[in-house]
């Protein structure tokens, strides 16, 4: 399920979050949609939107007729078994597309369970700005529902893409911020996952004249960029 909160800072929209939905804050994603900093005239506002297939004890006040979660079903077998399920599934996904790899368990978090693909194809199976690994790790996720394993998500990486791209997101954040300010103007990036947004707000968060708004509709929305004061 999907909700949306606001508060002065990032902090606090999800502190609220956590409180209105009766959940602990390791039961949900954030994406943030909005972020603007406090200035001598003007409070501090952060939108975030929550997601979460945890059942929540509250309603958001914003959501008053939006239908409750679907309960978190029994987890069947071990940890281990899941982890060989899911291994399995992915190669297989793989081997479906005509590529060879090996799948194997590259970290395990509370909630979260990190796979690594090892192939030589692995430039096709990440694919631009990496749409085809996040369209294994979505189908990933969907199996890992079904296994009845809502409770936890699955990452998938390649050629330590992840670490790669995210290094790549905070060079182009701060180099466009920099044009920004320079031109007190805008910039619209490209449409992007929302781990990576968020990673663009969260990086120019701390910059008083640059201020950043998710547009769009579907899950690959734009950053705007745009200095304090232009719009």
């Amino acid at each position: 399920m999907i909700y949306e909160f606001e508060g002065r800072t990032e902090k606090e929209a999800i502190d609220r979050a956590a409180t209105e939905l009766g959940i602990e804050k390791d039961e949900f994603d954030v994406e943030i949609l909005e972020t603007q900093r406090s200035g001598l005239f003007k409070k501090g506002h952060v939108r975030i939107q929550v997601h979460t297939d945890v059942p929540v004890q509250a309603k958001p006040h914003s959501d008053q007729n939006e239908e409750r979660p679907r309960p978190v079903r029994a987890v069947q077998g071990s940890t281990d078994d899941f982890e060989k399920t899911m291994v399995s599934f992915v190669e297989g996904l793989i081997e479906r597309m005509g590529y060879a790899g090996k799948v194997s368990v590259l970290y395990r978090e509370e909630g979260k369970l990190g796979l690594k693909i090892e192939s030589e194809h692995s430039s096709i199976l990440i694919g631009k700005k990496g749409k085809n690994l996040d369209a294994l790790q979505l189908l990933a996720n969907i199996y890992a529902g079904r296994q009845g394993r809502e409770d936890m998500r699955i990452i998938l990486d390649s050629e330590n893409y992840r670490i790669r791209r995210e290094e790549s997101l905070v060079r182009l954040a701060y180099t466009v911020a920099d044009r920004v300010r320079e031109n007190r103007t805008s910039i619209l990036l490209e449409p992007m996952n929302p781990f990576d947004r968020r990673l663009i707000h969260t990086t120019l968060n701390d910059i008083s004249d640059v201020e950043t708004k998710s547009e769009g509709e579907g899950l690959y929305k734009q950053v705007r960029v745009y200095y304090r004061g232009y719009r």
